[in-house]
C-alpha cells in the first residue's frame, strides 16, 4: 500500500500544477539544508581536519574538488534520465527538470576542473595534462554546454528538447570513462578517495568534513535544479497563456498554480 501511494505521488508530480508549488517549497528547503551543511563542512575542513603530511595545506582543495567531481557526474545522469523520460512520456516536468539541471551540472563540472588545476599545479607541477580523467571530465563540460545550446537554439521548443535529450542520453557513455579512467589507464590523476573495495583513504576528521561538503553540494544541486525547473515551467505557462489570449482562447490555467506565488530569481 505504501509503495502504491509513493508511485501515485510520483505520478502526481508529473503534473505542472502539482509540481510547481512542490518544487518551490522543497527547493527552498534544500537550499537551507545546503547552507547548514556548507557551514558545518567548511568549519571542519579548515579548523578541525588536520593538514596532509605530504601535500600540506593545498590538499584542502579536496573538500571542493571531490564533491564537485561527484556531482558533475551524478547531475548529468539525473539530467539524462529526465531527458529519457521526456522522450518516452513527453512530460513537461521531465523536460523542465532536464533544462534546470543542465547549468547546475555544468557549474559543478567547471568547479571540478578549476580546483583540479589549482590542486595539480603545486602537486604535479603542471596546471593541466591530457590524461584520461581530465580529458573525459572536460568532455563532460562540453556535453553540458551542448545540451544547453540545443535546448535554446530551436524556435520549435519540442525539437530543441528532443535534440538536447538525444545528446544527453548518448553522452551517458562518458560517465563510466570518467569514473574508471584511473583504473583503466595509467594516468597522473590519483586514485579514488573513497571506494567500495578500499574504503576511505582519509583520517576520520577529514572524512567527516568531506561528507559534510558532499551533502552541501547535493542539497544545493537538488534545490537549484528544482527551482530552475520551477522557473522554466512558469515561463512556459506565461508564454502559452499570452499566446492563448492573443488567439482569444482561455489561458492554460492548469499549468500555473491557482495561488499567486511570488516570483523567484534564477538560482
Amino acid at each position: 500500500m505504501n509503495l502504491a501511494r509513493a508511485v501515485q505521488a510520483a505520478r502526481a508530480l508529473l503534473s505542472p500544477a502539482v509540481f510547481l508549488p512542490w518544487s518551490r517549497r522543497w527547493g527552498v528547503r534544500l537550499w537551507i539544508l545546503a547552507t547548514l551543511a556548507l557551514a558545518w563542512g567548511l568549519w571542519n575542513a579548515f579548523f578541525v581536519a588536520p593538514g596532509d603530511a605530504a601535500q600540506g595545506e593545498v590538499y584542502r582543495l579536496l573538500y571542493l574538488h571531490v564533491p564537485a567531481a561527484w556531482l558533475s557526474m551524478f547531475v548529468y545522469l539525473v539530467m539524462a534520465l529526465h531527458c529519457a523520460a521526456g522522450w518516452i512520456w513527453n512530460t513537461r516536468v521531465s523536460w523542465a527538470l532536464a533544462r534546470g539541471l543542465a547549468p547546475v551540472g555544468a557549474g559543478y563540472t567547471a568547479v571540478a576542473l578549476l580546483t583540479g588545476s589549482l590542486w595539480g599545479q603545486p602537486t604535479w607541477g603542471t596546471w593541466w595534462v591530457w590524461d584520461a580523467r581530465l580529458t573525459s571530465e572536460l568532455l563532460l563540460l562540453l556535453l553540458y554546454l551542448g545540451v544547453m545550446v540545443l535546448q535554446s537554439s530551436f524556435e520549435d521548443r519540442e525539437r530543441g528538447r528532443r535534440a538536447a535529450g538525444l545528446l544527453a542520453v548518448v553522452g551517458v557513455v562518458n560517465l563510466p570513462v570518467i569514473y574508471f579512467s584511473v583504473a583503466w589507464w595509467n594516468t597522473l590523476h590519483q586514485g579514488a578517495t573513497l571506494s567500495p573495495s578500499q574504503g576511505a583513504q582519509l583520517a576520520p576528521a577529514m572524512l567527516h568534513a568531506l561528507l559534510a561538503m558532499t551533502a552541501a553540494a547535493w542539497f544545493h544541486a537538488a534545490g537549484s535544479g528544482l527551482l530552475r525547473a520551477h522557473l522554466v515551467l512558469r515561463a512556459e505557462g506565461r508564454r502559452e497563456g499570452q499566446f492563448a489570449q492573443s488567439r482569444g482562447d482561455a489561458p492554460l490555467a492548469n499549468l500555473l498554480p491557482a495561488s499567486g506565488s511570488s516570483e523567484l530569481s534564477a538560482p
